[in-house]
């Protein structure tokens, strides 16, 4: 009788159904499916049905086996790593291949690839534009508000860590880079970390915050820090760049001062070098012509001592010869003269004693001649021919 005959339930009295029968049934459809036959009334005893169940639940038990066994086969790539986990706790990590696992619920496996590179936004979502205020503004050391934002790239080196020490990882790396920035920002001046000190703040950055991670144990390691965008915040932009230009012009006026001093500097330096040379120079100069005198003076002093009339009247002649070079003045003996008025060619005499006199000395000394000749009267003692000047200067053109 079927499960779903119409009259089940209804014979021997609205009895209960027969379990043989249905038993008898239900092993017909299994030897069916499996291929067995379903002729052959069994005995009254049922010894043969109890015997063909028992062989069709085994040999579905080993099928179930097979399949179960067969599920704790994995692959494991090259740049992955295998966790194996038994009730949860891990007992191993696997390298790349092929590989077997006590099936579940027994052991199970988590994959983990070690070489992916993954990247965690500080400051923004996806776009710069998109800004996320509470990461981005930063507080420097000369207390001023500057707004970051900056991107990390990571990727894992333990996946045991990984997998049990994190609960959000990506979570992890951008609370520990916000940690790390902030630090490394509040020791820092607002230009430093606007200009020159980017990739010096970057690198500080980055190493805190792998010790952070380290001390967490998080399996992580950090790869690069890109500074995306480092700036004032948009509500003071205009004064702060009114601020950046008045420093320029301050770096600027610097550089021309700068410029000024070391053109001015070196000059004034060699002209005191020059004038400390010339100094030592005339030193050394007066001190050995201060030497030359006085051995000069030793020398003539012996000599004057062996004849000092001698020596006195050779002083006297070298002296006056010395004093009469330089002088333009014309001396006359009257005592060895005759008294008659003689012609003196100033100009020659002055050309003779001084050869280096401009013509203009010259011509004034022949306009001083001619004025002299002029102005000199004539002696009553002097002869006749003396008193006709008109004479006199014809004789002495002839």
């Amino acid at each position: 009788m079927g499960l779903n005959d119409p009259q089940w339930g209804n014979k021997n009295g609205g009895g209960p159904p027969d379990l043989e029968e249905v038993m008898r049934n239900l092993n017909k459809k299994i030897q069916s499916l499996f291929g067995g036959s379903g002729g052959g009334a069994p005995n009254k005893s049922g010894g043969g049905a109890s015997g063909g169940f028992g062989g069709s639940i085994g040999l579905i038990f080993i099928i179930v086996g097979l399949i179960w066994i067969g599920s704790g086969f994995y692959i494991v790539d090259a740049s992955q790593r295998g966790v194996v986990l038994r009730f949860g706790k891990q007992v191993e990590v696997t390298e790349a291949g092929p590989r077997w696992h006590l099936p579940y619920p027994v052991e199970t496996v988590e994959v983990v690839n070690l070489s992916q590179v993954r990247t965690v936004e500080v400051g923004y979502r996806e776009n710069v534009k998109n800004k996320m205020l509470k990461e981005s503004l930063m507080l420097t050391d000369d207390e001023n508000i500057i707004d970051i934002q900056f991107a990390v790239q990571y990727f894992l080196k333990d996946p045991g860590e990984y997998l049990f020490n994190n609960r959000a990882t990506d979570e992890n790396v951008r609370q520990s880079a916000e940690t790390a920035i902030r630090e490394v920002v509040g020791r820092s001046k607002m230009d430093f970390v606007l200009y020159e000190g980017r990739e010096q703040v970057a690198a500080s950055t980055t190493k805190l915050m792998q010790d952070i991670l380290d001390k967490y144990k998080s399996g992580i390691v950090i790869s690069k820090i890109t500074m995306q965008n480092a700036q004032p915040p948009e509500q003071v932009q205009a004064a702060f760049d009114d601020a950046v230009k008045a420093g320029q012009d301050r770096e600027r006026q610097k550089n021309e001062g700068q410029a000024y001093a070391n053109d001015v500097v070196p000059k004034a330096k060699g002209a005191a070098a020059r004038l400390m040379q010339e100094a030592d120079g005339y030193k050394q100069s007066v001190i050995a012509n201060a030497e030359g005198d006085a051995s000069r003076f030793k020398q003539i002093l012996v000599e004057y001592e062996k004849a000092p009339s001698v020596t006195r009247e050779r002083m006297y002649i070298d002296m006056m010869q010395q004093i009469l070079t330089s002088s333009s003045k014309v001396l006359i003996d009257q005592k060895t003269g005759n008294g008659s008025l003689l012609y003196l060619p100033l100009d020659k005499l002055i050309q003779s004693t001084n050869p280096t006199a401009s013509p203009e000395a010259v011509q004034a000394a022949q306009v001083a001649k001619v004025a002299e000749q002029a102005a000199t009267p004539v002696s009553e003692f002097a002869p006749p021919r003396v008193r006709d000047s008109s004479l006199s200067r014809d004789r002495e053109a002839r």
